[in-house]
């Protein structure tokens, strides 16, 4: 058995998992999986696969740095364009933003 690179104190067994990004489902491929850290690990092929579906649907490369600056009392967060076209948000729109789970969650057309 193959000890897990991560925790190292499960092991490695095949099983099916579904792949996320951002939320989003890519669907669910072959890959070996932690007994233990639940990590999951699939081969060069499949990782190529879940990579163009993630491509396809828009998510590769929306993750983003950006400042938190102030703005009278408040701070504000800038969106970058390209995660404001994928999430359809508009100027002059209202959002809904709370704390979740040690992230601030922006949620659009309230």
């Amino acid at each position: 058995m193959v000890k897990c690179p991560i925790c190292d104190k499960g092991n490695l067994k095949n099983a099916v998992t579904e792949e996320k990004m951002f939320g989003v489902s890519l669907g669910k491929f072959p890959a070996e999986v932690c007994s233990n850290c639940k990590e999951s690990f699939t081969d060069e092929e499949t990782t190529r696969k879940i990579e163009n579906i993630a491509k396809k649907k828009g998510l590769w490369g929306l993750g983003v740095k950006t400042k938190i600056t102030k703005t009278g009392n408040s701070l504000a967060v800038r969106i970058p364009k390209k995660i404001a076209d994928f999430l359809k948000f508009k100027e002059g729109e209202e959002a809904y933003i709370h704390p979740e789970s040690g992230k601030l969650v922006v949620e659009g057309k309230v």
